[in-house]
């Protein structure tokens, strides 16, 4: 067996809700606000080996942080309604979101 078949058949880590929201907040404030980031690329990030599994996660957060005013969500470069919403999203910091003083809400 190789070993990326074996860091495949691996269980994944427990990722926090903590961390699902810090990340994605971290990396919408390293685009700025003209940037947007893909919630698959959250995934990868926290989870390599296993992101699928965290898209759900992603985009309940996500939806979280819209409905707060953090990040906005975007599908086809316009903005969605955060409680209703479906296919391809990007997601973007609002100014409310670079404020890490905010965080706290």
């Amino acid at each position: 067996m190789t070993s990326e078949m074996s860091r495949r058949q691996q269980k994944p880590r427990r990722v926090s809700d903590d961390e699902v929201r810090e990340t994605i907040l971290n990396m919408c404030r390293e685009v700025g606000l003209d940037g947007v980031i893909r919630p698959e690329a959250v995934a990868q990030v926290i989870l390599p080996n296993h992101w699928q599994t965290l898209l759900k996660r992603i985009r309940l957060m996500s939806k979280q942080l819209a409905v707060a005013g953090h990040i906005v969500i975007l599908r086809k470069g316009e903005l969605v309604d955060p409680t209703d919403f479906k296919g391809v999203i990007r997601l973007q910091i609002t100014r409310m979101g670079l404020s890490e003083d905010e965080e706290a809400a």
